[in-house]
């Protein structure tokens, strides 16, 4: 895929979840909430300018580097999204001012490790960007689905007699 057309799926992808994640919705924890990273991974790993062939080890080591950091970020997001069970037992979630945060975060992480590969004259695909959302939304979705199938049900009422 081209590196316009990278750029485009992912400005895409964050800006549909992100006006998703600051509204009240309700969770279906049975929806297929993998299905969306699935497909933006298949997308980055085909690409074969993911890794830096004229740097491997270093490319290689700051792909690693960033898929740890958004794997501890997609962790923070999934936390700092707000859950509460409405009264006929559903499930919803909003994003807070710390998602925002978690958010800015990632991407100041992201900036960074850009400009580190910029320095060592590393190659960065828009791929590598693109495998990292792909693994952040997964990673969010766990923790936030997780986090939803704990919640303390509501005890249901029993007739005597």
């Amino acid at each position: 895929m081209t590196a316009l057309v990278n750029v485009v799926v992912i400005l895409v992808v964050m800006a549909l979840v992100a006006q998703r994640q600051m509204r009240a919705r309700r969770l279906d924890t049975e929806r297929r909430f993998w299905l969306l990273p699935l497909i933006l991974g298949v997308l980055a790993l085909r690409d074969p300018q993911l890794i830096d062939h004229q740097h491997t080890a270093v490319s290689a080591a700051l792909l690693a580097c960033g898929l740890v950091a958004v794997l501890a970020m997609g962790s923070v997001w999934g936390w700092t999204v707000r859950l509460w069970q409405a009264a006929d037992g559903s499930v919803w979630a909003k994003g807070t001012k710390a998602t925002v945060a978690a958010w800015s975060g990632m991407i100041a992480v992201r900036v960074g490790l850009y400009g580190l590969g910029t320095v060592l004259h590393v190659h960065q695909a828009g791929s590598a960007l693109l495998l990292s959302l792909a693994v952040l939304l997964l990673t969010r979705s766990l923790v936030v689905n997780w986090r939803a199938r704990t919640m303390e049900l509501p005890r249901q009422a029993t007739a005597i007699g």
